[in-house]
């Protein structure tokens, strides 16, 4: 029964591990650079309020359900396309031409991720990159139909601008989204672009002819202005700096009379100031050098406690602990005797209790099986304890060690009994009668345990037995009316 069980929680545990590896083996994660696509029966509705072909996930994971459901991953990786468009016509039906390189990947955007899960699934890169490629040629003649050779050839950016939005549009339809978009040149046949460059060269150059006159003559203009403008401030400035230099004569005279008036009530003031300050110098020293001293007097009664007082204090407290730590040793040990003594004194008082209380227990039980009678449950008590009275008599003569024992047998006594029978009698009397072992401590054995003889008769009735076993054991007289048991004959 336990090794059924056995298999069967093995059983148990197998199919459980296996359902867990089945479930994380279905169990996809989504890397970066791909979008995880799962499609089969997928739960959500679609913005025409349909349900959903497929689900789409960019980063994160999802559980991929058996049967029902299946997954593949898109490639986020940049597709380069090389776009060679020649003869494209412009605004003005003027043929150009415009290489450029456009860089396109498959969109992220929630909505256009479905269109690229509904039309490029299963597509490889170069697929991918030959149907966008398509799309873009036929966009990109479009946005240059839309637009004058000028303003193809002078404004990029908006060139660009239409590009994106006339070609990002169609992308977005198969689920990718244009990423850049790089214009190589931009030429024609006819050499009409050249010829409006040229046309911008030369005005170019005018204009800036134009501009360097002007420039020039603003040059001489400011050149005359500067000079004028330079003697007038010059004379304005020699005429301040005169006034400026009187005036500030006048300044310094006055400032040298209230320097030497201050220095003056300076000097005083700093020699009374300096008298005040040596004497309040000298009046701080005392009281430093007073306040030194009886520092110095309590450092001196500090040292003084410190080397003396603080040690004594120490090893007084040092001796108190001691004294009381080998206390309490001593009471914890003695503590911890007594409490053994007492345990175990305890314990073998209750083992003793146990055993007098069962012992009187069994007495009572053993009094009131006997009918309530004293006398009859101790002879019961004493009759259990006949055979190992009777094995102790058997132990008496059993552990006597006799090598040999030689009899002479002179025939019969006086009493008609031979001196073997003697022997044997004194050998059976040396062993205690059990009636007279019960009898003397007040117990009458039953009759069925047989009764009491004395020595003689015991004697006489052991010899009956020996003679009558001899008499069997004896050999027999040939029989003379068989030959064959007479050998002699």
């Amino acid at each position: 029964m336990g090794i059924e069980w056995l298999f069967l929680a093995a059983g148990a545990i197998m199919i459980f591990f296996i359902t867990v590896f089945s479930f994380a083996a279905r169990y996809k994660r989504c890397p970066s650079d791909k979008i995880l696509v799962v499609y089969g029966k997928v739960s959500g509705k679609s913005k025409s309020g349909g349900g959903l072909s497929a689900k789409c996930y960019h980063g994160g994971a999802a559980f991929i359900w058996p049967i029902i459901q299946e997954y593949q991953f898109l490639d986020l990786t940049p597709i380069q396309i090389e776009i060679r468009l020649e003869g494209a016509l412009s605004q003005q039906n003027i043929r150009i031409n415009t290489p450029s390189t456009f860089t396109v990947g498959i969109s992220t955007e929630p909505g256009v991720m479905e269109n690229a899960a509904e039309r490029l699934l299963g597509l490889s890169l170069a697929e991918i990159q030959e149907l966008a490629r398509d799309i873009i040629f036929g966009q990109l003649r479009v946005v240059i139909a839309t637009m004058p050779i000028e303003e193809i050839n002078a404004d990029r950016e908006k060139l660009i601008e239409n590009i994106y939005s006339g070609v990002e549009g169609e992308l977005k339809k198969i689920g990718l989204r244009l990423i850049n978009v790089n214009i190589q040149d931009i030429t024609d046949a006819s050499g009409y672009i050249d010829a409006l460059g040229k046309e911008a060269a030369a005005r170019a150059i005018n204009e800036a002819k134009i501009k360097v006159a002007e420039k020039e003559r603003d040059g001489e203009i400011g050149k005359a202005e500067a000079e004028r403008d330079q003697r007038v401030r010059v004379s304005k400035a020699q005429a301040e700096a005169v006034e400026g230099e009187n005036k500030a004569g006048i300044t310094v005279a006055q400032s040298n009379a209230f320097r030497r008036e201050q220095e003056a009530e300076a000097e005083r003031s700093a020699t009374a100031a300096e008298k005040v300050k040596q004497a309040q110098a000298l009046q701080e020293a005392y009281t430093a050098e007073e306040q030194s001293e009886r520092e110095r007097a309590k450092r001196e009664e500090a040292t003084q406690n410190a080397n003396i007082v603080v040690p004594a204090e120490i090893e007084k407290r040092r001796i108190e602990t001691l004294a009381e730590a080998d206390a309490e040793k001593i009471r914890r040990m003695k503590k911890g005797e007594a409490d053994g003594i007492l345990s175990v004194m305890q314990a073998e008082a209750e083992g003793l209790k146990a055993q007098l209380t069962k012992k009187a227990e069994g007495f009572a039980e053993i009094v009131k099986a006997c009918g309530n009678s004293p006398e009859l449950a101790a002879l019961m008590m004493i009759t259990e304890q006949l055979p190992d009275l009777v094995e102790r008599q058997v132990k008496a003569i059993s552990n006597l060690k006799i090598d040999k024992v030689t009899v002479w047998d002179g025939g019969k006594n006086e009493n008609g009994r031979t001196q073997t029978a003697d022997f044997l009698s004194g050998l059976i009397g040396s062993i205690p009668p059990l009636h007279e072992l019960t009898k003397n401590v007040g117990v009458k054995l039953p009759e069925y345990l047989g009764s009491f003889k004395d020595d003689a008769a015991a004697s006489e009735e052991l010899q009956e037995r020996i003679e009558t076993q001899k008499a069997k054991e004896a050999p027999k007289p040939p029989n003379k009316q068989n030959p064959k048991q007479n050998p002699g004959k």
